[in-house]
């Protein structure tokens, strides 16, 4: 990056920039948490926040200093440092892929954004909308950072690319919007010393009904907007890595990066010692059941798994009710705008029903979720074992049955 500035700053052939990534479908989903757990000290730590600070701030200066546009061009999760790069540039073009998230989510690993987030955030959006993603680490989807401000337009995946560079060889940045709301509300609160004295009351206020004064974050993330509101920019900005590397050298956030690399690592296991185990491909799931849970099994299988689902129940109307419960949680993403009406469409086109065990013999995998009865789910088994290969796998909903008596009924327990 840094060749690459110096060469933007001095190549004077060049009139702007786009910054996109190769990965398609990700921007940038945020910095390496292990480099930063390699920190010994809070110093240290901090030090690797003035870095990103400084890095940041030359990138911001193509366009302030030497009126050259840098434009993001985001495609998929743009995510704490890659956001906050994105924060440097002069415009940010996302596109309207369910992919596209914006957030900075540092908060959850008991941190703050340490490269300058804390500072260009509430310029860009207002302090009211900066301090909601960064306390809360939330995602937001293209339409939304739209109407913050947070992005300057939405565009389809596959043309991108070319606005982005028609953007950055106009040699102008066409909108810099600061917040989305009521412009009379936003200056009662923060364009006069009072409101915004009111502002960070009432956030710290909300925070501690939360967190009981035990995650301190959150109350370094209000602190560090504060410092750069009311004292100015270098006073916000060492205020932002004095408390990056208190935080990472902190109790809270050594536990959440322990979590969080025990969660990375449970999605790598395989659940087996042996490293010549290779899980099964599962590319057809049926589901016992359309009741709520059986459905809602069918939903998830079909919209995060994108497999195709067969419900069985006892009849028509409860196959039915299935289905209508997959097609309200798929209405539901597309009046979030996470999907077209052409993947709804598409995705319930992919759950099927039946009221017999038709269709099962093709399956690989076969849910249970009917009722918490041991005679129904054994018979059940027994029924599935019958229709399906013997590859099949079966698996059961329940919460209060030990697996092992419904086994009992299987010929392969």
């Amino acid at each position: 990056m840094e060749k690459i500035v110096d060469r933007l700053e001095k190549d004077d052939k060049i009139v702007g920039a786009v910054i996109g990534s190769a990965k398609k479908g990700s921007f940038i989903a945020g910095a390496d948490i292990g480099m930063i757990s390699e920190a010994e000290s809070a110093q240290e730590a901090a030090e690797l926040s003035i870095a990103g600070q400084e890095g940041m701030d030359r990138l911001e200066k193509i366009f302030t200093e030497h009126g050259k546009p840098v434009v993001a061009a985001i495609d998929g999760p743009a995510m704490g440092g890659g956001l906050e790069l994105a924060l440097a540039c002069s415009m940010r073009i996302v596109t309207d892929s369910p992919k596209t998230v914006l957030s900075l989510p540092e908060v959850k690993l008991g941190l703050l954004p340490g490269a300058g987030g804390t500072q260009r955030l509430p310029k860009l959006i207002g302090i009211v909308d900066a301090l909601d993603m960064m306390l809360t680490g939330k995602n937001i989807r293209a339409k939304k950072a739209k109407k913050l401000g947070l992005a300057d337009e939405v565009v389809a995946p596959g043309i991108l690319l070319e606005i982005a560079k028609k953007r950055a060889l106009a040699g102008k940045v066409t909108s810099k919007a600061k917040g989305s709301g009521d412009a009379m509300k936003d200056f009662a609160l923060e364009g006069n010393p009072v409101g915004r004295l009111v502002l960070f009351k009432q956030a710290r206020e909300s925070v501690f009904k939360k967190t009981r004064g035990r995650y301190p974050a959150t109350e370094r993330i209000i602190e560090a907007v504060k410092a750069g509101v009311e004292s100015g920019p270098k006073a916000g900005y060492t205020a932002e890595a004095q408390y990056f590397g208190e935080l990472v050298m902190s109790d809270e956030s050594a536990a959440m990066r322990a979590i969080f690399f025990a969660t990375q690592d449970l999605k790598k296991d395989s659940g087996v010692a042996a490293k010549s185990v290779k899980p099964k491909p599962v590319k057809r799931v049926g589901v016992l059941g359309g009741g709520l849970m059986g459905a809602g099994i069918a939903a998830i299988s079909t919209m995060k798994a994108k497999t195709p689902v067969r419900i069985k129940e006892v009849d028509a109307q409860g196959v039915g009710r299935g289905f209508d419960y997959v097609h309200k949680l798929l209405e539901k993403d597309q009046k979030r705008k996470i999907r077209s009406a052409h993947d709804v469409k598409r995705m319930m086109n992919m759950v099927t029903g039946c009221t017999d065990m038709s269709g099962f013999k093709s399956l690989d995998l076969v849910i249970e979720a009917v009722f918490e009865d041991l005679n129904l789910k054994q018979n059940l088994l027994r029924e599935v074992e019958a229709a399906t290969s013997t590859d099949t796998i079966f698996a059961s909903n329940t919460s209060s049955l030990p697996i092992s008596d419904i086994a009992k009924a299987s010929t392969h327990p």
